[in-house]
């Protein structure tokens, strides 16, 4: 939601009208969790349309279930995944398909839309940009945080060449005129999969947000105070958290620059609201070793978190084309930062020239306390020169950097220059 609110707020700085397509506050209330400190940063220009969303499979309140779903629940499901799948092959979000369409044609014919920029996921809302492309020919841009038909951590191809989402992928790929990707890896991927769009494919990092990034931190934390190292973001089934609790707890307990250190995992363990108890007794069962979890950070605490850090944990899961929003903001902290992934992984290619960068070399807890080792002797003794220089790296890294050549870009396939204003 980071990048979907970078991308709005950049579109309406860069003179565009914006209306924005979204689900209603509740969905995001219920299902999924919501950080509601975030919508005083929306740009007060922008409209914002909500199309209301239904998610059968994730509804708790039994008072709300049929008698086929309570007496039947398998053949409930199986029934929900092929009607899920109906008009669109997504399961969950696929009904969406129908009000979308319906917003956007009202919308374009009250105030014809010049450009559509669709960020996925869920894959459906790639269908708004193709219908209003389809029927008035309006341009559009598909905005991909992860892939598609691409798995991100294992690198396999998702959907066979002739399954409904590869058909639909290519039309729309082909027919958008910019497609973003967040790193080099996915990109090139996707560029030898539609060489005819290649041209129009671009990497946008998704940076780091100035207002909400941490502070860099130039001086070493106060010698008697035992060190805190932190994780920010979602915590998926994906991320090694097991290998780096076992390798944490052997670490601090050996360790004297680590006596007394506690690492804090803020943010969601596992995708939604409730936290994910595989998870969650992860963490608990290294609570003796410092191992926290603090639950949700809303972004308006984020900069204050870092503050209370003296090292970073980079905690992903295994795939060359994995690189994490939070490696951005990490690096404008200057702070040391432990990567505990694979090396292969696109975050590597990112932090190689950070100066207080420490990979670990495979994900045995003997090579993940290692890492966490040489982070503490860093937090501990490195030299405000070396903090500037991780400072300086990070500068290029601003989510607006990132974003403003293709806001350019796109306001001249229109025919207008940022400065005088575009259409909506």
């Amino acid at each position: 939601m980071y990048r979907a609110l970078a991308t709005t707020n950049a579109l309406a700085a860069a003179g565009f009208r914006v209306t924005v397509l979204t689900a209603t506050r509740e969905t995001f209330l219920r299902y999924t969790g919501a950080d509601t400190s975030l919508e005083d940063r929306v740009d007060p220009s922008i409209e914002v349309v909500r199309v209301p969303f239904e998610w059968p499979v994730l509804e708790t309140d039994l008072r709300r279930w049929g008698a086929g779903r309570a007496f039947f629940p398998r053949l409930w499901q199986k029934y929900r995944k092929r009607l899920d799948v109906k008009d669109f092959p997504e399961v969950g979000y696929g009904p969406w398909k129908g009000p979308l369409e319906d917003a956007a044609r009202a919308l374009h014919a009250d105030d014809p839309v010049d450009l559509v920029v669709a960020s996925a996921n869920p894959n459906v809302d790639f269908t708004v940009a193709e219908y209003l492309h389809r029927t008035a020919g309006v341009p559009y841009v598909m905005d991909y945080r992860d892939a598609w038909t691409l798995d991100v951590f294992t690198g396999e191809q998702l959907h066979p060449d002739d399954s409904r989402v590869a058909e639909l992928e290519r039309t729309y790929v082909e027919g958008a005129r910019e497609v973003w990707f967040v790193n080099e890896p996915i990109r090139a991927w996707h560029q030898q999969r539609y060489p005819a769009a290649a041209d129009r494919m671009h990497v946008v990092a998704n940076g780091y947000d100035p207002e909400f990034a941490p502070r860099a931190r130039l001086e070493p934390p106060p010698a008697e105070r035992p060190l805190t190292f932190g994780y920010i973001g979602t915590v998926s089934p994906k991320v090694p958290l097991e290998p780096f609790a076992e390798g944490w707890s052997l670490a601090r307990g050996r360790t004297p620059e680590l006596a007394g250190a506690r690492a804090q995992i803020w943010g969601y363990l596992g995708f939604y609201a409730t936290p994910s108890p595989a998870l969650q007794r992860i963490v608990d069962a290294h609570a003796d070793s410092g191992l926290e979890y603090a639950g949700p950070l809303p972004k308006q605490e984020v900069r204050g978190a870092y503050d209370t850090f003296d090292a970073l944990l980079l905690i992903l899961g295994k795939g060359r084309y994995v690189t994490s929003g939070k490696v951005f903001e990490y690096t404008a902290s200057a702070l040391p930062i432990v990567s505990v992934h694979d090396p292969g992984n696109a975050a590597s290619d990112i932090l190689r020239d950070y100066p207080l960068w420490f990979p670990v070399a495979d994900l045995e807890p003997t090579s993940v306390a290692a890492a966490v080792e040489a982070a503490a002797h860093a937090a501990r003794h490195a030299t405000p020169g070396q903090r500037a220089a991780c400072a300086e790296f990070a500068r290029g890294y601003s989510r607006d950097l990132q974003l403003r050549p293709r806001m350019g870009a796109l306001a001249a396939g229109l025919g207008h220059r940022v400065d005088e204003g575009v259409p909506s």
